[in-house]
C-alpha cells in the first residue's frame, strides 16, 4: 500500500512540475539564421521537365528555441520553383518551430516553361527562399539554367491512357509491337544543332527514309527510349573534329535525358541505337554514345556489298551490357574507341563480318562482375530451349588495334564447330591481354597460327591515361607505340584527334601524347 501511496505521488509532483516549465515556448526569429549554402544551384533542366530535388539545410545555432513566422518564395505564388518543410509542399509557410540547436530540412524542385519568357535557346530563371520580413529578413537564393529542346514522344490516348507502339517489318509480315514509340514524320528527318532533342521512347527511321543528325547534335533519350532504324531505312551521323576536347561543339553526343553531373557516368539510363534487319547505309562519324542499355544493337545484313554500319572517329561508353551488339550483320569501324560495357564493348554474335582498324577496344568495368571480354566473336544463337543456330563468321579482321582491359583475357573466340559453318577472323599488328595461364586452349587460341595471329603483342601495358574515367589516349610508354602496320595506317592517316599517323603509327585509335604531371 505504502509503494502505491508514493508511486502516486511522484506522478502528481511530475505533473505539478512540468506545468510550470517555461522551455517549450518559442521566441520569434531574430534574423540569425545559418545555412548550409548561401545559393541553391539546381542543375541545367529543359524545359517543361521537372528537375530533381535539390535541399538547403536550415540551422539554429542559438540556446533558444525560436518560430520563423514566414518562409516563402520571393515569388510567391507565381514562383515556379516548389518548396516541402517537414513534408508539406507549399511556396509559403507561416510559424515554422525550430529547436535550439537544431536544423531542419527544405527541399526544393521547379518545372519552368521556357515559352513563358522572351528569350529563347537558354534562360537564367532565379527567384530567391526568404526566412522572416522586414529588418529580420534573410535570404538564400535560388538559380537554375533552363534549355529549350526538340521533343519527340509517342501519342497517348487521352481516354485509356494507351501509349502507341511500333509496327516493325519481321521477316517480311508486319508485326504490331510493344515497343514504345512512333515513326518520324519527314519534317523531322533531318536533326540540327540548333535546340537539343529529348525523345521519349523510340523514334523511328521509316522504310525508305534516312534520318540525317548535323554536326553538332545534342540527342538526349528517356529511360528505356531510343533511334530505330528500320527496314529500308537509314540514319546518316555526320559529326566533325571538334576543337575543343572539352565542349566537343562538333561531335554529336547521344545520352540520358538527366543533365545533372550526378548522371554523367551512370550506365543504362536509356535503350539503344537499333539498326533493325534490313536498315542499310548506315554510318556514324564523330559520335560518343554513352551511359544506355546497348549502344548499337546491329541486325541482320551480313552480306551486302555496303557494311550496314560503318562506325568511324567516335566513342561508346558505359553501356550497362554492350557497346556494340552485332548479331549476324556486318560491321566496319575506324578509330573508334570503346571502353566501360558490362558485359562486352564489342560482341559480333551468330557470325556476320566485322572489320575494324585502329580501334582501341578497352573495358575497365568495375561496377558489377562481368562476364565476358572487351571482344566477343561468336557464330551461334540459342533460343529458349537451349538450342544452338548458327551462322557463319565469315570475317573478322582487327588490324593495328587495342584490345585490353581490366580481366586477364580480353578477346574470345566462342565457336560451336561444324565443317558447314565458317569461323574466320584474323588479328594483325594488335595489343592484347590474354593471360590465361594455360596452354591447352584449342586452335582458335594457337597464336603462332599466322591465319589468325600476325605481328601481335600480348599483355603488355598499353599505358591509357585514365582508363576508368574513359580516358583511353595512350602515352610514352605504351607498348603500343610505333608497333603499327604502315599499309593499315594508310588507309585510316589521321587518328580520332585529327593527328598524322602515317610516318610512325601507334595501335588503337591515338597517336601517343605525353603525360603531364
Amino acid at each position: 500500500m505504502k509503494k502505491v501511496i508514493y508511486f502516486l505521488g511522484l506522478v502528481c509532483f511530475l505533473m505539478l512540475w512540468s506545468s510550470c516549465r517555461k522551455d517549450f515556448e518559442f521566441s520569434p526569429s531574430t534574423g540569425n539564421l545559418g545555412f548550409s549554402k548561401d545559393t541553391v544551384y539546381l542543375d541545367t533542366v529543359f524545359t517543361n521537365i521537372g528537375s530533381s530535388t535539390y535541399n538547403l539545410k536550415v540551422y539554429n545555432r542559438s540556446n533558444e528555441d525560436i518560430n520563423i513566422p514566414t518562409i516563402r518564395l520571393g515569388q510567391g505564388q507565381n514562383s515556379n520553383y516548389r518548396l516541402n518543410i517537414d513534408g508539406m509542399p507549399g511556396k509559403e509557410f507561416e510559424n515554422i518551430e525550430l529547436l535550439a540547436k537544431d536544423s531542419m530540412y527544405i527541399f526544393v524542385e521547379t518545372t519552368i516553361d521556357i515559352t513563358d519568357f522572351i528569350n529563347s535557346g537558354t534562360y537564367l530563371y532565379t527567384d530567391q527562399i526568404q526566412f522572416d520580413s522586414g529588418a529580420n529578413q534573410q535570404n538564400v537564393e535560388l538559380v537554375t539554367l533552363v534549355q529549350d529542346a526538340v521533343f519527340i514522344y509517342p501519342d497517348q490516348d487521352n481516354t485509356t491512357g494507351i501509349i502507341e507502339t511500333l509496327t516493325l517489318n519481321v521477316n517480311g509480315e508486319m508485326v504490331e509491337t510493344e515497343i514504345q514509340g512512333r515513326y518520324l514524320e519527314p519534317s523531322e528527318l533531318t536533326f540540327t544543332n540548333e535546340k537539343p532533342y529529348v525523345i521519349y521512347g523510340y523514334a523511328a527511321v521509316p522504310n525508305g527514309e534516312t534520318l540525317t543528325v548535323e554536326a553538332g547534335s545534342r540527342l538526349h533519350f528517356h529511360a528505356d527510349s531510343g533511334l530505330l532504324v528500320a527496314e529500308g531505312a537509314s540514319i546518316q551521323v555526320n559529326g566533325a573534329l571538334s576543337s575543343d576536347p572539352e565542349t566537343m561543339e562538333n561531335e554529336v553526343i547521344f545520352e540520358g535525358d538527366r543533365l545533372e553531373p550526378l548522371y554523367e557516368d551512370i550506365p543504362g539510363q536509356w535503350g539503344t541505337i537499333w539498326l533493325f534487319d534490313g536498315s542499310v547505309n548506315n554510318s556514324i562519324n564523330y559520335a560518343t554514345i554513352k551511359n544506355a542499355t546497348v549502344g548499337i544493337l546491329s541486325d541482320g545484313n551480313p552480306d551486302e556489298a555496303t557494311p550496314k554500319l560503318t562506325i568511324t572517329n567516335s566513342q561508346l561508353y558505359n553501356h550497362s551490357n554492350f557497346g556494340i551488339l552485332g548479331r549476324n550483320t556486318s560491321i566496319t569501324g575506324e578509330n573508334v574507341v570503346f571502353n566501360n560495357a558490362g558485359q562486352s564493348s564489342l560482341a559480333g554474335t551468330l557470325g556476320g563480318r566485322y572489320n575494324f582498324t585502329h580501334c582501341t577496344i578497352g573495358n575497365y568495368w568495375d561496377t558489377s562482375f562481368r562476364q565476358y571480354p572487351s571482344l566477343l566473336l561468336n557464330n551461334f544463337v540459342l533460343d529458349e530451349d537451349n538450342t544452338a543456330y548458327l551462322s557463319d563468321l565469315s570475317e573478322a579482321n582487327f588490324n593495328n588495334c587495342i584490345i585490353y582491359g581490366n580481366d586477364n583475357i580480353e578477346i574470345l573466340m566462342d565457336e560451336i564447330e561444324d565443317d558447314a559453318v565458317a569461323f574466320n577472323f584474323k588479328f594483325t599488328n594488335c595489343l592484347i591481354r590474354f593471360d590465361s595461364g594455360s596452354s591447352n586452349l584449342g586452335d582458335n587460341y594457337n597464336f603462332m597460327d599466322i591465319n589468325h595471329y600476325e605481328n601481335n603483342i600480348f599483355n603488355e601495358q598499353p599505358d591509357f591515361r585514365l582508363p576508368y574515367e574513359n580516358d583511353m589516349i595512350i602515352g610514352d610508354d605504351s607498348a603500343a607505340n610505333g608497333q603499327g602496320d604502315t599499309t593499315f595506317a594508310s588507309q585510316v592517316p589521321t587518328d580520332i584527334m585529327g593527328v598524322s599517323r602515317t610516318s610512325s603509327p601507334d595501335l588503337g585509335a591515338y597517336q601517343h601524347i605525353t603525360f603531364e604531371d
